[in-house]
């Protein structure tokens, strides 16, 4: 039996094993492509491509041939990748395909195009420039590359290499920027991009980013030998927004016009969100949301030629996607099927469903749904009789792949679903272009996600990476004591069910009392309790002798409308007592040392941590670890914050209620605070101000910053430091001195 040590927890490689990310099928589905890491080194990432027809895979692009040294990145380049959350990641992490045998490559700052022969594959550096190029991609019909370059929107001729500014140059002075996502989009809207290509190449849809009026909140970005002072544009709660507008390029000519996609009496520019962008091959599709977030509506502009002004375009169509009374959720869901309308997916009756929105319609109809969530579409047939998505219909702890027949409209019968990809796991699809064939990755709490090839009935027939717990893998050695949680429900006070997940220490015995280590996060739009591998430090937390407990309470993810509304306008109450409920029920369980509860959590979950302590009563958890918590919903963003909280000004009670600064003077829970010194999410200044409030009460507390880092702790050295000290707090707290 191999004990596992922090150092081996954090080294390469990886614990988990081979790992596929970047999954892509080439357009004509005769290749997978994805991202591997290197054994050497789990943070950096080489493209590999996998042959569907012989079922050979074979490394494509070496990112260190590419990419020798480390590079400087720009600003703007850190601060997307926090957005993605690929912070710390190196060498390839982005790639996209153009046609059957191009693949565009971004790497150290520039552009590499890759030529797929017979032979080995060719590589040509598109751009060599000082600046940083990214949010890169070639054009649909593989004419063009395009990326960012110096907060404006560029393209590059494949076929003859010119390049040239598509946008007006940006004007830093003026904070004026083009093709690109501002904050919220891409930090709250999943939206990274600012610029979108039409079918045929002729025309490139882009945004004008003003943030003149967006407040300045200086951000000191201190590292370990130096602080810089950031004068980030930052929009906070009930502040206003940047103004987006949107423009046409038509490539040949270089006409641009200018879409009014705005709806007037939505109020001013800065309150009206420009979420999506679609084309079809003859209309431009703009989704919006007001600033309450109550109301989704999607603008269909139809297009014509004229001869003298390039394209002009015109408003046909204003479809009300969804309303609701409290939030709307948004979905990347878009399948254009000519005559017959736009397949997407919505939730108007409570869960997200997939509907219909025939043509000069305003009001999609619903094909798909139930009591249960749809996650995403995966691929529609052109003629709509079948339609495969992956969803949660069988259990919300499991996403998977199904099949489903839609019922003709007026039609009583409901539509035939079929789940396709085996039970007992979750799932993660990339499907064929052509529907065909899926490649799947799957995990379950006894195996780490494995990758293969599926026909599209759902049987294997290929691994890409089998990933299997043999000999030769890195987990192999500790899996005599891997342990696998016990999952369970209990009931909310309104009566809706919560699931949790127990994981105990191996060789548990139930006539012993065992400390608990209480893991939340507890906020939208995640969930927490899954049939999925779970995280390996837990494994660790578990074979020091810690019970590991999980709850997703109301307000968490994938379980409807109902679910998550309870914490309209007043976040850290329905969510603190369903937690609550959680340790009471550990408490009545006769292996739990009820004086040894600790709780812990990250972001949300650090905010939740902080919230749950000072409303439960006195000695109730042992000890608390908060890391990166928001204290102060007024010094977060406007699209994440006011989609729950509203704004300061109509909901002052709800924003000082939510805050934890009302019920600091009760606290008795000792507690250790951690955040990154530059945080540019959930900046410094929260865990400043909690600080500063808890020092004039006179509360002790412990803290642990991190010089240099931002939302996320990166980098093994870190990341294993950060397990440390929470392991050393921890210890301290829950052991009894004989353990």
């Amino acid at each position: 039996m191999t004990e596992l040590t922090l150092d081996r927890l954090f080294a390469s490689p990886s614990l988990t094993g081979q790992a596929t990310l970047g999954i892509k099928y080439s357009p004509d589905a005769a290749r997978v492509t994805f991202l591997k890491p290197r054994p050497d080194d789990q943070q950096r990432h080489d493209l590999w491509q996998f042959d569907v027809k012989t079922g050979a895979p074979s490394l494509l692009v070496d990112s260190l041939l590419l990419e020798p040294e480390a590079i400087v990145l720009s600003e703007e380049e850190i601060a997307l990748r926090e957005r993605k959350r690929i912070a710390g990641r190196t060498g390839i992490l982005d790639y996209s395909w153009g046609t059957a045998t191009t693949i565009l490559v971004p790497l150290g700052g520039n552009l590499h195009l890759v030529t797929l022969t017979e032979d080995s594959p060719q590589v040509r550096q598109l751009t060599d420039t000082y600046a940083f190029d990214y949010d890169a991609r070639i054009s649909p019909k593989g004419t063009y590359a395009s990326f960012i370059r110096d907060g404006a929107l560029w393209i590059v001729d494949l076929a003859t290499g010119d390049e040239k500014r598509a946008s007006p140059p940006a004007e830093p002075s003026k904070s004026l920027s083009y093709g690109v996502a501002e904050f919220v989009a891409q930090e709250e809207m999943s939206r990274y991009t600012g610029y979108w290509w039409s079918p045929d190449d002729k025309y490139i849809a882009y945004t004008r980013v003003d943030e003149t009026s967006v407040d300045i909140v200086p951000r000191f970005d201190i590292a370990a030998e130096n602080v810089a002072v950031i004068e980030q544009r930052y929009p906070r709660a009930g502040r206003p927004n940047a103004i987006v507008d949107l423009f046409v390029l038509e490539v040949e000519t270089g006409i641009v016009t200018e879409i009014g996609w705005r709806r007037n009496d939505w109020g001013h520019a800065t309150d009206q969100y420009l979420a999506r962008v679609n084309w079809t091959e003859s209309s431009l599709y703009v989704q919006r949301v007001n600033r309450a977030q109550t109301q989704l509506e999607m603008v269909q502009f139809m297009a014509f030629k004229h001869s003298e002004k390039g394209l002009r375009l015109y408003e046909a169509t204003v479809a009300q996607l969804d309303e609701q009374p409290n939030w709307i959720n948004l979905s990347s869901d878009f399948v254009s099927l000519g005559d017959t309308g736009i397949v997407l997916t919505e939730e108007s009756r409570g869960y997200r469903q997939i509907s219909l929105l025939p043509p000069s319609t305003t009001h999609p109809r619903q094909l798909i749904g139930g009591d249960w969530a749809v996650d995403k579409l995966q691929h529609v047939k052109a003629d709509m009789s079948e339609i495969l998505f992956t969803g949660f219909l069988d259990t919300s702890l499991e996403c998977h792949l199904y099949r489903a027949k839609p019922a003709t409209s007026g039609s009583a019968t409901p539509p035939e679903v079929e789940r396709i990809t085996s039970i007992g796991q979750t799932w993660s699809i990339a499907m064929a272009p052509d529907g065909r064939s899926f490649v799947g990755t799957s995990s379950s709490p006894n195996h780490p996600p494995q990758t293969g090839l599926y026909a599209s009935d759902g049987s294997l027939i290929s691994w890409i990476s089998e990933n299997a717990l043999d000999a030769d893998h890195p987990y192999h050695s500790f899996l005599p004591d891997h342990v696998t949680p016990e999952f369970g429900v209990l009931s909310a006070d309104d009566g809706q069910i919560l699931h949790y997940s127990l994981l105990k220490p191996p060789g548990f015995d139930a006539r012993k009392c065992y400390s608990v280590i209480v893991e939340v996060y507890g906020g939208p739009h995640v969930q927490t309790v899954t049939r999925s591998w779970g995280s390996l430090s837990d494994q660790y937390l578990a074979r020091q002798g810690y019970l590991i407990f999980r709850l997703d309470n109301r307000g968490s993810w994938n379980r409807g409308k109902k679910f998550e509304d309870v914490i309209h306008h007043r976040t850290g109450l329905h969510e603190v007592s369903d937690q609550m409920m959680g340790v009471d029920w550990l408490k009545t369980q006769p292996f739990v040392d009820p004086g040894r509860i600790a709780i812990q959590g990250w972001s949300y979950g650090g905010y939740m941590t902080l919230m749950t302590i000072l409303q439960a009563p006195a000695d109730t958890f042992a000890c608390a670890v908060a890391g990166a918590a928001v204290t102060d919903w007024s010094l977060y963003d406007t699209f994440y914050t006011e989609r729950y909280m509203g704004t300061p000004q109509n909901n002052p009670g709800g924003y000082e209620a939510s805050s934890v600064f009302p019920n600091l003077d009760a606290l008795s829970t000792p507690l250790l605070l951690i955040h990154g010194m530059a945080d540019d999410n959930v900046t410094f200044d929260n865990a400043t101000r909690l600080m500063a409030r808890l020092q004039e009460l006179g509360k002790p507390f412990e803290l642990m910053t991190y010089p240099g880092q931002r939302h996320g702790i990166r980098g093994e050295a870190l990341q294993r430091h950060l397990m440390q000290t929470r392991m050393a707090f921890l210890d301290r707290k829950l052991k009894r001195p004989s353990e």
